[in-house]
């Protein structure tokens, strides 16, 4: 899963995309109807994506689609805020966070869980999330690996406080363990990168998302009021990255050439790390909006991703899950099948 900056702005991240809000509503760059620029970050669940925007599988569609890599995923909101992109993909808890913040953001479809590919990393002295206490650790503090840590302390009866966290981007945490911390966290690619570092005498994962399943789930989302006025446009790019899946399926090897190129890796890396994230299929989507007690629900792990940010102070109160998303294209696509 992007998946960074110091505490306060842990907490302003709606407030950063409000005060975008104010002076540049509707100033990005004028785009013509049926384009569609997405934020994304490196990360092997948006393959589809990559695969779809390579092979032009949205243009079918009437929907020409932009990907604009985010190193830093703190700044989609903004991004969004201010026009330069219409839509995003990244992890839920960036939703929970900006409804519960008073901004109108709506999820339109899941497109995978992390399922072991966001870890935290350390060196092989340590042996457990307990071993921590105390220890610095560097992550990114505005991100969903963020979660990861305080979830994975929490299960050792530890919190945040018990560590010296130390703030740092997903691509960066590689440096901060080289720099003198102890373990840290992200997400694939740089988690294999990280595993493969011959220093310190090497590291190892002691905790990974496989253990918090539904923690860590990617979502499409878009503003209320782009679904609003632009309805076929989200419906594109829906369909055209279940072409990506289907692309996948039917030419894995070519599908996975085009995901290490753009990850400036190998196809056996890719391959490896597909394996830590689940692609939600179309028969399983629907079942994403609705409540049920697993962690394939977001009304399952928005409340527990709620709950941790609650507990760190980044928002005040649990948003209504039914204001985090908007389930009308994913239910026409299932009733379509």
């Amino acid at each position: 899963m992007t998946r960074l900056w110091t505490e306060l702005r842990n907490v302003a991240i709606a407030s950063v995309a409000a005060v975008a809000c104010i002076f540049s509503a509707g100033a990005g760059p004028a785009r013509a109807e049926g384009e569609v620029t997405l934020a994304t970050v490196a990360w092997i669940g948006y393959a589809p994506f990559y695969v779809a925007v390579e092979k032009n599988l949205f243009e079918k569609h009437g929907v020409k689609v932009e990907l604009k890599d985010f190193a830093d995923p703190s700044l989609i909101p903004a991004a969004l805020q201010s026009g330069g992109i219409q839509g995003a993909m990244y992890t839920y808890d960036q939703v929970i966070n900006l409804v519960a913040n008073g901004n109108a953001f709506r999820v339109v479809m899941p497109i995978d869980y992390s399922n072991g590919a966001d870890a935290v990393v350390a060196l092989k002295s340590i042996k457990s999330m307990a071993d921590l206490k105390g220890k610095k650790v560097a992550y990114p503090f505005a991100t969903c690996d963020n979660l990861l840590v305080a979830y994975g302390l929490q299960q050792v009866g530890l919190t945040e406080a018990d560590i010296e966290g130390l703030d740092a981007t997903p691509e960066n945490v590689a440096g901060a363990l080289v720099g003198g911390a102890v373990a840290g966290a992200t997400y694939e690619p740089n988690v294999s990168k990280i595993l493969k570092l011959d220093v310190n005498g090497g590291y190892h994962a002691i905790y990974t998302s496989a253990a918090a399943p539904g923690l860590i789930t990617d979502v499409l989302y878009f503003s209320e009021d782009y679904i609003a006025k632009n309805p076929k446009s989200v419906d594109a790019v829906i369909k055209g990255y279940i072409d990506g899946m289907a692309f996948m399926k039917e030419h894995p090897d070519e599908a996975y050439a085009i995901v290490a190129k753009y990850f400036s890796t190998t196809v056996e890396d890719v391959k490896a790390q597909a394996a830590g994230a689940y692609n939600i299929p179309v028969s399983e989507m629907a079942g994403y909006f609705g409540p049920r007690d697993d962690a394939k629900s977001l009304f399952t792990s928005g409340k527990l991703i709620a709950d941790v940010l609650m507990k760190r102070g980044q928002i005040k109160a649990a948003p209504r899950i039914e204001n985090t998303f908007d389930a009308k294209f994913v239910s026409a696509l299932v009733a379509s099948k």
